[in-house]
């Protein structure tokens, strides 16, 4: 295939992260063309989906009227006068609980026992709880009785309509429900699933391959030998795509041989709308993504002005777009949550996430003609503005560790990237900064 040579690696020419999100979303148009159709699920399978179609209710919840609590269907003029010392002495007619049809119908001076919701019975217009009875000779509640009582006592009056639902009160037929976006959480299957929706459309979620290379690589919980390291890369991505709405099909850990590295990216491409490498991205020796890849038609590996994370890569591997991370734990981290990241959300349908304001707790540098993107974590008291000022709903961010893309253990602490602008290289304590949250 033809060869496509880097474009010049000078500060100037590099893209800058907001210039390289772009080209992302070009190398990936066929995955966001895919991820704006719909495809039907059932409903146990939605959860965390992106819902595609409005939801609209097809029939009135509640579906008919029922008891809203445990008690006794009665007619309110029957009770007007009922007190804690002059209650209301009723028949029961019978009993009815959810699930049953209607109980029998009610009459003047006639009570029905129904459970919480059971259908009303005729003639009652609304429902006294249990609390309010007793059974005639009894000192506590009506329901202390085994069996239904022939006569109860009620001893407070409610108004017609009391304890009663109706068909409406939630929502009518035709209202929506749901808006297409939104991402589907518990809460909405629940009323999906209330309305008899066995299924629902929603935005496919991409199927992605990840490949993590490495000869020094080993699977956690292995010995290692001398040299060698326990591999994150992959546990990591694969982790960070669910979080955003993907289906992780494979991950591949594959050593720097180029036999090995096409074997792995056969199997991750293999059912995938996209595969993500970690590694061999930079200009050494043993670069094997970079070797197998850049010379392929519409590749493109070359720095993006950014720290960490400049080495980038994007190639096409079997009609599989792939987005080509460097191998340092943090800076593949960085690159996803600050190139891939909004992209992906884009892909699925979700909202961005947007970068928030804080302060900084302590001076820092920074590396002129790049964006650098520091480890930092929030805490909620801000300090003094530098004008000596408030700064009031700030929080203060606290860079972590240093700077070094090798110090992986140090990013647990971290909550946010400290973004700090090519054009700036120091800031002092007490300035504003964006965050991006992690």
């Amino acid at each position: 295939m033809a060869s496509h040579p880097d474009p010049p690696t000078h500060p100037a020419s590099r893209p800058s992260p907001a210039e390289y999100r772009g080209l992302l979303r070009t190398h990936l148009a066929p995955v966001l063309e895919r991820a704006a159709q719909s495809t039907r699920l059932p409903v146990v399978a939605c959860a965390d989906s992106v819902l595609a179609q409005d939801l609209l209710a097809s029939v009135d919840l509640p579906l008919f009227v029922n008891s809203q609590m445990d008690g006794y269907a009665v007619r309110s003029a029957d009770i007007a006068g009922a007190g804690v010392d002059s209650p209301v002495r009723l028949r029961v007619v019978g009993t009815t609980h959810a699930g049953d049809g209607p109980g029998p119908e009610v009459d003047d001076d006639e009570a029905c026992k129904v459970m919480t919701g059971a259908p009303l019975p005729g003639g009652a217009d609304c429902v006294v709880p249990v609390e309010d009875t007793s059974v005639e000779g009894s000192a506590g509640p009506a329901s202390d009785s085994a069996d239904a009582p022939g006569w109860v006592l009620v001893h407070a009056p409610r108004a017609a309509g009391e304890f009663i639902r109706r068909p409406g009160d939630d929502v009518r037929a035709g209202d929506l429900v749901l808006p297409a976006g939104v991402r589907l959480e518990a809460r909405h299957l629940a009323a999906a699933a209330s309305l008899g929706e066995s299924g629902l459309d929603v935005h496919p979620r991409p199927r992605v391959g990840v490949v993590a290379t490495g000869a020094e690589l080993v699977a956690p919980g292995r010995p290692l030998e001398p040299g060698q390291i326990w591999e994150s890369n992959s546990i990591t991505l694969a982790a960070a795509l669910k979080a955003c709405g993907c289906e992780v099909t494979a991950t591949v850990i594959s050593s720097d041989d180029r036999d090995d590295f096409t074997a792995a990216l056969d199997i991750a491409a293999g059912d995938a709308d996209l595969v993500v490498t970690v590694g061999a991205v930079s200009m050494g020796d043993a670069e094997v993504v970079r070797q197998v890849l850049a010379d392929r038609e519409g590749s493109r590996f070359a720095p993006v002005a950014m720290q960490p994370g400049g080495p980038q890569g994007l190639a096409t591997w079997r009609d599989v777009p792939v987005v080509c991370l460097p191998g340092n734990p943090v800076s593949a981290l960085v690159s996803f949550v600050v190139l891939l990241r909004p992209v992906i959300l884009e892909a699925v349908g979700r909202a961005p996430i947007g970068t928030l304001r804080a302060v900084l707790s302590r001076d820092l540098d920074s590396p002129a003609g790049k964006t650098q993107y520091l480890r930092g974590a929030l805490v909620s008291e801000p300090p003094a503005a530098p004008s000596g000022g408030d700064l009031p709903g700030i929080p203060t961010v606290d860079p972590v560790s240093g700077p070094g893309s090798h110090l992986v253990a140090s990013m647990a602490r971290a909550d946010v990237l400290i973004e700090v602008p090519t054009d700036v290289t120091s800031l002092a304590a007490g300035d504003e900064v964006a965050v991006i949250p992690l």
